[in-house]
């Protein structure tokens, strides 16, 4: 067992014992935390397995055939996992991506994104429902998840080159099938649209697969799709995390403009991660055809002045910072103790989400040092849903 589940509750419930039920409707509070960044967005984690044992996520010296994964008890059912989204809706929340582990081992992830994809914000707009997965198993599910409302797809892949993508997710799956994933996706109707592109994610490690990225560029310019390069990430406390293994963006782009001329483009939207860059003409303009590329620096250039984003564990914890300690669990107003008046509960689960945001002063990026990355206590990214 990780210590990272053992999390003090905090019990900040304001629910009045007496009167009658009303309707199960959410009054919207738009809080800002204590840097003046609002809650925009929402992770959820729907799982904490996952089929690759990536050494920098779950590496399997840690999370071996014996790990003890959450029981069936504590995880959050699909109408619990519902009403905390609903809750972080009427919040300010307009986005919600699902994570896990791999998500696409919940049994019947299809439901449960057919109830997030009802949700509307307090204007009445339907949410942007989201999904980051490694896609070995895209394939099978990938039409039954756009059917239910998936908008926007991420799919992780470290490499081209089959023996340096197995040796890193350390089960011998073949790129093969994630590529054929993306196949998938594509043919269910993923990425028809430049704003709703399918996002590939490489996370970047000095000397284990840096010598991809020029091929992983080659790759996918012109696809359709969108490359992303994810400096290597001091997460959790088991994947052997060292400064010198992080290639930095700065040297990810100066590498690409070796082989292709590239030009910046402009954030796509407030808090963006990713640093956008375009292939350009010979006239060093954006030439659409041949897409972009991006790179997500959270250790040489970090971002948490426009951070918007919170994180809800597969049991329940809200972390507001991915390299979070500790959670705040929800569970007290999730499974509600006045289950004969669940809107009650719904209020007070708005006004401790609210609460919880305004109390948030995270920066993690802004201040690692040596002594943070060796001393400060961190959740496992397979736990939070990176």
């Amino acid at each position: 067992m990780f210590t990272h589940r053992v999390i003090p509750l905090r019990d900040v419930r304001a629910v009045d014992a007496e009167g009658t039920d009303p309707a199960p409707t959410l009054s919207p509070t738009r809080g800002s935390d204590q840097l003046g960044r609002p809650l925009r967005a929402l992770r959820i984690s729907v799982t904490d397995r996952c089929n690759f044992r990536c050494g920098y996520c779950m590496p399997k010296s840690v999370f071996g055939r014996d790990h003890e994964y959450l029981p069936r008890a504590a995880v959050l059912s699909f109408e619990e996992i519902e009403r905390v989204a609903r809750a972080f809706v009427a919040c300010g929340v307009h986005k919600i991506r699902l994570t896990g582990g791999e998500p696409l081992l919940r049994k019947n992830l299809p439901d449960l994104v057919a109830r997030l994809a009802s949700l509307q914000t307090p204007e009445g707009r339907p949410v942007t429902l989201a999904m980051t997965t490694n896609g070995s198993l895209l394939r099978q599910q990938a039409q039954a998840l756009r059917q239910a409302g998936l908008q926007r797809l991420t799919v992780s892949l470290d490499a081209l080159d089959d023996t340096v993508f197995r040796r890193m997710n350390d089960m011998g799956i073949a790129v093969s099938a994630v590529l054929d994933g993306l196949d998938a996706a594509r043919q269910a109707g993923f990425g028809q649209t430049t704003e709703e592109a399918i996002k590939v994610n490489m996370v970047v490690q000095r000397g284990v697969n840096d010598h991809e990225i020029v091929p992983m560029a080659r790759h996918f310019r012109g696809s359709g799709m969108v490359l992303r390069f994810i400096e290597y990430m001091d997460v959790g406390l088991t994947n052997g995390w060292r400064l010198d293994q992080v290639a930095p963006s700065r040297e990810v782009i100066d590498r690409l403009a070796a082989h292709f001329p590239l030009v910046p483009l402009a954030p796509t939207a407030p808090g963006e991660t990713a640093r956008r860059w375009g292939y350009a003409d010979a006239q060093g303009r954006h030439a659409p055809q041949w897409g972009e590329v991006g790179v997500i620096g959270s250790v040489t250039q970090p971002f948490c002045g426009d951070c918007s984003r919170a994180r809800l564990s597969t049991d329940g914890k809200v972390f507001t910072c991915l390299f979070g300690a500790t959670g705040h669990d929800l569970m007290p107003w999730v499974r509600s103790p006045n289950p004969a008046r669940p809107a009650e509960g719904d209020e007070a689960l708005v006004k401790v989400i609210d609460e919880l945001w305004q109390e948030r002063s995270d920066r993690y990026s802004e201040r690692r040092s040596a002594a943070t990355t060796a001393e400060t206590p961190r959740a496992e990214m397979s736990y939070l849903g990176g």
